[in-house]
């Protein structure tokens, strides 16, 4: 009998205890809180599970320079405030949870980035986008064929890119601060 009240006590209890401990706001939901503990394990299992199986295998286009050339430009104007620029990490990303991936950042010679995922698995990511993350679909911002010229663009990020690929991804972004101090703004009186 005891065992029976403890156990429908029990039953009771913890959804109880649950509900209130995210009533009353515990739960870490402000990006600097600590994550959860297996967090990041718990969504990452089923997150490549289901790119695995929807990716598409094959990329309908291939990586020619006008290809990759608008996929530059579609980056700058879609992904670049929180993925950054070549050489030039976005001011977001450590500001964000999880913090956003510098797909352009060099490193030992060789780009950082989504180079080695396959085209497709990127495209899943930009066309779907992943909960939780900041990371928004584009499937009714973008076509599919601007989805891939992205991807496509991603996927050869480590590869040598057309010198008009390279200065456009060098360029700085029209908000970023500038590299010197500017005139003083006088103060309001």
């Amino acid at each position: 009998m005891r065992f029976l009240a403890g156990l429908i006590l029990g039953l009771v209890a913890l959804p109880i205890a649950a509900l209130l401990y995210f009533h009353l706001g515990h739960p870490p939901v402000a990006v600097a809180d600590q994550p959860f503990t297996l967090e990041r394990q718990i969504v990452r299992v089923p997150l490549h599970a289901r790119i695995d199986r929807e990716m598409p295998k094959s990329a309908p286009i291939s990586p020619s320079e006008s290809n990759l050339l608008i996929g530059a430009h579609i980056y700058r104007e879609q992904c670049a405030a929180c993925h950054g620029l070549y050489g030039r990490p976005s001011p977001f990303a450590s500001h964000m949870y999880p913090k956003a991936p510098q797909l352009w950042q060099p490193h030992g010679g060789a780009v950082v980035g989504v180079s080695d995922d396959p085209p497709g698995e990127t495209f899943w990511k930009v066309k779907n986008g992943i909960r939780l993350t900041g990371m928004p679909s584009f499937d009714h911002v973008l076509n599919e064929t601007q989805m891939w010229q992205v991807s496509i663009l991603l996927a050869n990020a480590d590869k040598p890119q057309p010198s008009s690929v390279l200065d456009l991804l060098k360029q700085p972004l029209d908000f970023e601060p500038p590299t010197q101090p500017g005139p003083s703004v006088p103060e309001a009186k």
